[in-house]
């Protein structure tokens, strides 16, 4: 219940771990730094799956799957990307357990040794490249689109449900192509399918842009990236698209015969969006009451709530409320009716609060005889007294309003927590105050560094399109051509 939950003012982090836990999204695991999550919270990861593959689908890509297992030798194949994730790999050595000598336990077998060892998935672009050489011949064999649903470990020591656990469940897109221009238009298609899905489905406004040498994926010659803010001014990386370049495809030795019947190398792109989305969508919107959640992922749109003394009351509103829920029905929403007579209204109505469920009903027997309904909307807080006529067409309406609502909740929210600095003075304040920060940018790994060190604040992202500005950097003194957004982050 609400009661469980920290209010975001007195401990934003405890009040997040809360919602997380008392709105039966996730739990801790047995297994440190794991999750569990749960049958709601899976629903709600569902529906974004959901809807990102028929946007991976209508973009001409197609599932696959490939091993959890990964030679280690072909980490070592792609030097920037074995530094960029030998700290995280949890690594395979034995493949049988044996009694104990004493009979006591349970021990590694010695005598089962791997003659190479397996990495457990970090991400799969060792794996999928080696694939690729036996796919790809000529031309004709290009382009593969290929995504992966999947999960993937990477040992973090500091873990948060949702946000950064040692094993968590995303999508990664692999594809393969005949030309650099082809390649990167992939890229770049895939960061705006992104950008729309975080805007439509999660009503997430996000900030496109490339990430600096120092911050993109490992292996990767241009990260593309999109950013959203939270309610505490903190910045997330709500998902990401890597332009490869020829990188993997010469680890691995993929080449095709171009229609000239000359060889040439393949050109490679990733991208990917995980779990951590649940997060973002938690701490864009959700209040000191619990979850609000956006329609199009609500696994509930509709909750209806009789209030009954009698049995005959609950029969009567029964009758009255069947046809309201066939017909929302026809519309494609979800409803639940709680009849049930275990917990009273008030606690009902809290408990679906703490949800997120976006429009909840309440009719008791007055609203029999006048003819009429108490809708109650999630993101507002707001109730009204609505005829029973028509209903269903009014709740279309509504989820329609509702998610517009909280998109341009969220938008004004970053607006106005949206910066510009020019000295460093002005940028140590502002990174207090959280937000994004636009300052000037030198182009220096030394600038970032120091920035980083004193304030905790990184480069999200140098946006896409972004105006030339000349200026100076705030702390080298040296010409900048742009800002870039700084921020701390999660």
């Amino acid at each position: 219940m609400a009661d469980f939950v920290t209010k975001r003012a007195d401990d934003y982090s405890k009040w997040y771990n809360d919602l997380v836990i008392n709105a039966d999204l996730a739990e801790n695991s047995a297994v440190r730094g794991c999750m569990v999550i749960k049958p709601y919270g899976y629903s709600i990861w569902e529906k974004m799956h959901d809807a990102l593959d028929a946007m991976f689908k209508a973009t001409g890509h197609k599932n696959a799957y490939f091993p959890i297992f990964i030679p280690k030798s072909f980490f070592s194949r792609e030097a920037e990307h074995v530094k960029g994730f030998a700290k995280e790999c949890a690594v395979v050595t034995h493949y049988r357990l044996k009694n104990s000598d004493d009979g006591k336990d349970i021990v590694v077998d010695e005598n089962a040794k791997l003659e190479e060892e397996l990495i457990v998935r970090p991400t799969s672009e060792t794996i999928i490249w080696n694939t690729y050489k036996n796919w790809i011949r000529s031309y004709r064999d290009l382009p593969i689109l290929v995504n992966q649903w999947a999960n993937v470990v990477r040992w973090e020591m500091r873990t948060r449900l949702f946000l950064r656990t040692a094993e968590f469940l995303w999508q990664e897109g692999h594809t393969a192509h005949a030309t650099k221009e082809e390649a990167l238009e992939e890229a770049t298609r895939m960061l705006n399918v992104y950008a729309d899905f975080c805007e439509n489905f999660l009503a997430i406004p996000v900030l496109k842009g490339v990430k600096t040498p120092t911050e993109r994926f490992a292996g990767a010659l241009e990260t593309f990236c999109i950013e959203a803010m939270m309610q505490d001014g903190k910045a997330l990386q709500a998902g990401t698209s890597h332009f490869l370049g020829q990188n993997f495809a010469k680890a691995f030795d993929v080449k095709f015969l171009n229609k000239e019947g000359k060889q040439e190398t393949v050109w490679a792109t990733s991208w990917g969006v995980s779990t951590r989305l649940m997060g973002a969508l938690i701490m864009t919107h959700s209040d000191d009451n619990g979850l609000v959640l956006p329609p199009k992922l609500a696994p509930i749109h509709v909750v209806i709530v009789p209030i009954f003394k009698k049995a005959e009351d609950l029969a009567a509103i029964s009758q009255k409320v069947d046809p309201i829920i066939n017909a929302l029905k026809a519309k494609g929403l979800e409803v639940k009716f709680d009849d049930s007579d275990q917990n009273k209204p008030g606690w009902k109505f809290a408990q679906y609060e703490l949800q997120g469920i976006p429009v909840r009903l309440a009719i008791g027997m007055r609203d029999v005889e006048n003819g009429t309904i108490e809708v109650f909307r999630r993101d507002t807080l707001e109730k009204s007294s609505v005829s029973i006529n028509g209903i269903e067409d009014y709740i279309v309406n509504l989820l329609d309003d509702i998610q517009k609502n909280m998109f341009q909740k969220a938008l004004k929210f970053r607006e106005e927590h949206t910066y510009k600095a020019d000295t460093y003075d002005e940028f140590k304040a502002l990174i207090e105050k959280g937000g994004f920060v636009y300052a000037p940018w030198d182009g220096t790994e030394e600038t970032e560094a120091r920035i980083k060190e004193e304030t905790k604040a990184t480069i999200r992202c140098i946006p896409l399109n972004n105006p030339l500005e000349d200026s100076v950097d705030m702390i080298s003194g040296k010409p900048s051509k742009q800002r870039v957004v700084f921020a701390r982050s999660y």
